[in-house]
């Protein structure tokens, strides 16, 4: 696989594998996206791609553990998963550490933390 086929797989030079869950006609799609894309070029990442599935049915959203939408995984772990939570195809709601929220998308300092601390060799920037 070259390097323009990880990308488009969702995994960078590096061999991170970024990868956003959506329900269909989720509202949050763009954005994550978007919030995920400015976390990444500010990280200095700007060639690191990933990709965004979309979850169609409980037996998918079980066999991946999607607690929600949009859900973001790094090598396959959500960084925000919930203890206790149960799988299933719905919005999800991000509350960040200081109380304040909720909101459908995780700040984007968590954000960066949270790609920090997956891979810090690989995504130190």
């Amino acid at each position: 696989m070259d390097a323009e086929d990880r990308e488009a797989e969702g995994v960078d030079a590096e061999g991170v594998d970024i990868e956003i869950l959506v329900v269909p006609d989720c509202p949050n799609t763009g954005p994550a996206a978007e919030l995920l894309r400015q976390v990444l070029d500010g990280m200095g990442l700007h060639g690191t791609g990933f990709s965004t599935r979309v979850i169609a049915d409980r037996a998918e959203a079980e066999a991946v553990a999607f607690t929600g939408s949009p859900t973001f995984l790094i090598d396959g772990r959500d960084p925000f998963a919930e203890p206790g939570r149960p799988p299933g195809l719905a919005c999800r709601l991000y509350r960040d550490p200081d109380g304040s929220g909720p909101s459908g998308l995780p700040g984007a300092g968590r954000l960066r933390q949270a790609l920090t601390r997956a891979r810090p060799r690989d995504l130190k920037g």
